[in-house]
C-alpha cells in the first residue's frame, strides 16, 4: 500500500513571506482566510505526489487512502515490522480448527473508538458482514471474504469465521475493522457522507483524521489511548503536491519532513544534501504495461473501446517480444529496480516468480516482427502493418503525463513497437482521467502498476474471473480484466494448500500462465526512493528491517515509529506544522506553505497507484 491528482491551471511562484502572498492576493481581488497556527507539538509532514480517492475504508483502493486506512483503523492482525509476517493486533490470537475451515479470533480487550465505545468482537463481525451482503463493501478487499460461509461473534471478546474451504491466509486478512455503530446506518456506501468525518473520521488505530481536504491535505492526531501505546508524534500532515518536484522542493526547504516515490535523478541529487537522509528499500510494487486484449466484465459483456487486434495472442506476444524490460530498469530507473517477471514483486521471495530461459519472451525485434509476419500482419509502403482485413496496426498508449517514469517508458515503446510495423499514438493524461479509462476498458495500451502484501493471494485475486466489475460498474477490483478458468483453478489451489512449499509452486505456476497469456507486461519492481529530513527526525521504523522502506509498508510502523530528533517520548497535543496561508478561488482552494512557498495543488485519483 505507498503514495500518487487535476493540475492546477498555472504554476505559481515562491513567495519569501506571508506578506507577498497577501499582497499579490490583494492585487488579484482574492479573499484570503484566517491563518493557521504556528507549530506546536511534534509534527510529522508527510509529501504525497498520490491521489486519496476515499476515507471510506471499504471503497478506498488508492495506495495512499489504504494506508490512511491503515493507520486510523486496527486490523485482526498485522504484518509485523521485521519480517511483515502476522503478528497480534486487534486479535491477540487466532486458532483453527483441526479442518481448518472455522478460525477463533481472540479480540483484545480494552481497546476503544475515538468516540468513546468499546471495540469489541462484534464490531469485526458487522465488517466481515456487511462486506458478505453488499457488493459495494467488496470494492476495496473483497477477495478475503469470498471464500467465507459465516462469521459470528458469540461474545465481546470471540470472533468465528467459518469459511467454504480451507483459506491459508485467515492470519492475514488486510481488512480494517470499523465501529458497527457508526457504519450500520449507512446504507449506501458509495454516497459521499461515507467520506465525511463524523463517519470515516471515527477510528481506533495509532491515529485519528482531524481535517480533510479532498486532493490538498489530511490531518491527523496521535491516539493517545492507543493500545500499543501512543505514536512519539503528536500530529500526522499528509500533503498533497502537484508532482515529485515540487515536494522535493518542499523537502529541502524543510516544508515537509518525508517524501517517498522519488525517481532515480531526483534520489540521487538529494544523496548527501546537508540536513536530509535518504532511503532505498527493495519496492512491493510492480509496474506494467496493460494491454486491452477484449476486457469484459464478470457477466461476459464486452466493454471499453480497445482496438481489435489486440485479442489476437500473437499481437501480444510480438509487443511482449519488443518490449526491452532491462533496458527500462536500466535507462528509465537507472539501475534503481529490477526486471519485472511474476505479480508478485521479488521482495517477497518464496513466492516471486520469474520465467526460466524456456519460457521468458526475449526482447527481439526480428522475433516480433517474425510472429507478426507469420500470423498475416503485413506491412504497408509505410512500414505500417496491417491486419488481415485491412486495418492498419495503430495503438493508443495512455499512462501519467506528471510522471518521468511514464514518459520514459511511453518513449521507448512507442519506439520499439515502430520498429516492428505498429504505430503508436500516446496520450498521457491526468491521473483522474487514466483512471477513468483503465477502470472501464478505454485504452489500447496502458501503463500502471500495483501494490501488493506480504501474501500473495491478494495480487493474484487481481486476474481472477471474479475481480471483474459487475455490470452496472459495481464490486471490481481486477487490474487487468484477466478471466481464464486455468488461471482461477491455480488460483483456488494456492489458496487452500496449508504446505508452504506446495503452495508456493501454485503461486508461481498462476504467474506463469497470466504471464503466458500477455494481458500484460510487468516491467519491473521499483527500488521505493525515498528521503526525510535527518536534522527533524532521527529515526524511523522500516519494514522489512533492518534496510526496509518508511513508507511503503503494509503497516502503521513507519509513521508511528517516527522519532523527532532529539526526543524519543511524545509530547502534549500539537497544533499545525509551520504557517498556513489560504488563498480561495471561487471553490477552488490552494494550500501554500510558507518559508518557501511550495504549492500544493488540486490533483485527482490515478489508477497506478492502486492497492
Amino acid at each position: 500500500m505507498g503514495w500518487f491528482l487535476v493540475h492546477f491551471p498555472r504554476r505559481i511562484g515562491r513567495f519569501g513571506r506571508v506578506g507577498a502572498v497577501v499582497a499579490a492576493a490583494a492585487l488579484a481581488g482574492i479573499p484570503l482566510a484566517v491563518p493557521a497556527q504556528a507549530q506546536q507539538g511534534k509534527v510529522l509532514r508527510v509529501a504525497l505526489t498520490t491521489g486519496i480517492d476515499h476515507l471510506n475504508p471499504f471503497t478506498a483502493v488508492l495506495a495512499a487512502s489504504t494506508q490512511i486506512g491503515r493507520f486510523t483503523y486496527e486490523f485482526l492482525t498485522v504484518p509485523d515490522a521485521a519480517k511483515a509476517e502476522a503478528s497480534p493486533a486487534l486479535a491477540e490470537s487466532w486458532t483453527p480448527s483441526p479442518d481448518k475451515l472455522t478460525w477463533t479470533f481472540k479480540i483484545r480487550s480494552g481497546v476503544k473508538w475515538s468516540d468513546g465505545q468499546p471495540v469489541t468482537a462484534k464490531d469485526a463481525a458487522y465488517t466481515f458482514n456487511r462486506m458478505l451482503t453488499d457488493e459495494n463493501a467488496r470494492t476495496a478487499n473483497g477477495n478475503y471474504v469470498a471464500n467465507f460461509e459465516t462469521v459470528t461473534a458469540p461474545d465481546d471478546t470471540t470472533l468465528v469465521v467459518k469459511t467454504k474451504t480451507v483459506q491459508v491466509n485467515m492470519n492475514l486478512l488486510d481488512v480494517p475493522i470499523v465501529p458497527q455503530h457508526i457504519w450500520e446506518p449507512v446504507k449506501d456506501l458509495k454516497a459521499a457522507e461515507t467520506d465525511d468525518l463524523k463517519i470515516a473520521g471515527v477510528s481506533d488505530g495509532p491515529f485519528q483524521v482531524t481535517e480533510f481536504k479532498p486532493n490538498e491535505y489530511v490531518k491527523l492526531k496521535a491516539n493517545k489511548d492507543y493500545w500499543r501505546g501512543a505514536p512519539k508524534i503528536d500530529e500526522l500532515q499528509l500533503l498533497q503536491f502537484k508532482d515529485t518536484e515540487a515536494a522535493v522542493n518542499a523537502l529541502k526547504q524543510g516544508e515537509v519532513d518525508v517524501i517517498n516515490r522519488l525517481n532515480p535523478n531526483q534520489f540521487a541529487a538529494l544523496q548527501g544534501q546537508d540536513g536530509i537522509t535518504t532511503n532505498a528499500a527493495p519496492g512491493r510494487r510492480y509496474d506494467e504495461l496493460s494491454l486491452n486484449f477484449g476486457v469484459t466484465d464478470n457477466a461476459n459483456n464486452p466493454i471499453g473501446d480497445g482496438n481489435p487486434v489486440l485479442k489476437d495472442i500473437n499481437v501480444r506476444k510480438a509487443i511482449t517480444q519488443a518490449v526491452d524490460t532491462q533496458a527500462i530498469v536500466d535507462k528509465v530507473l537507472k539501475g534503481l529496480g529490477q526486471v519485472g517477471g511474476g505479480v508478485v514483486p521479488a521482495v517477497y521471495a518464496d513466492y516471486h516468480w520469474d520465467p526460466s530461459d524456456s519460457e521468458k519472451v526475449k526482447f527481439d525485434l526480428a522475433a516480433a516482427n517474425n510472429t507478426l509476419e507469420q500470423a498475416g500482419y503485413k506491412k504497408g509502403p509505410d512500414g505500417v502493418r496491417t491486419a488481415p482485413g485491412g486495418a492498419k496496426l495503430e495503438l493508443r498508449l495512455t499512462g501519467h503525463s506528471n510522471r518521468s517514469y511514464d514518459q520514459g517508458v511511453a518513449q521507448y515503446v512507442t519506439g520499439w513497437l515502430k520498429d516492428i510495423g505498429i504505430t503508436v499514438k500516446q496520450d498521457l493524461v491526468s491521473d483522474d482521467e487514466l483512471s477513468d479509462r483503465t477502470a472501464v476498458g478505454k485504452y489500447d495500451l496502458a501503463i500502471g502498476g500495483y501494490g501488493t502484501n506480504p501474501d500473495p493471494d491478494y495480487a493474484l485475486s487481481l486476474h481472477t474471473c471474479g475481480a471483474r466489475p459487475a455490470p452496472d460498474g459495481k464490486g471490481g477490483s481486477t487490474d487487468t480484466f484477466f478471466c481464464d478458468p486455468q488461471y482461477d483453478e491455480l488460483y483456488k489451489k494456492q489458496l487452500t494448500e496449508t504446505d508452504d512449499a506446495k503452495r508456493a509452486d501454485y503461486v508461481k505456476q498462476a504467474q506463469a500462465r497470466l504471464y503466458s497469456q500477455f494481458p500484460t507486461i510487468v516491467l519491473d519492481y521499483q527500488n521505493a526512493l525515498e528521503a526525510y529530513r535527518s536534522d527533524k527526525f532521527s529515526a524511523f521504523t522500516t519494514q522489512p528491517q533492518p534496510k526496509g522502506a518508511i513508507l511503503e509498508q503494509t503497516g502503521y510502523w513507519g509513521v508511528y515509529g517516527a522519532t523527532p530528533a532529539g526526543s524519543d517520548t511524545a509530547t502534549a497535543d500539537s497544533g499545525s506544522s509551520g504557517t498556513v496561508v489560504w488563498i480561495v478561488v471561487g471553490a477552488i482552494v490552494v494550500v501554500i506553505i510558507v518559508v518557501g512557498g511550495v504549492i500544493i495543488s488540486r490533483r485527482n485519483k490515478t489508477s497506478e497507484d492502486r492497492e
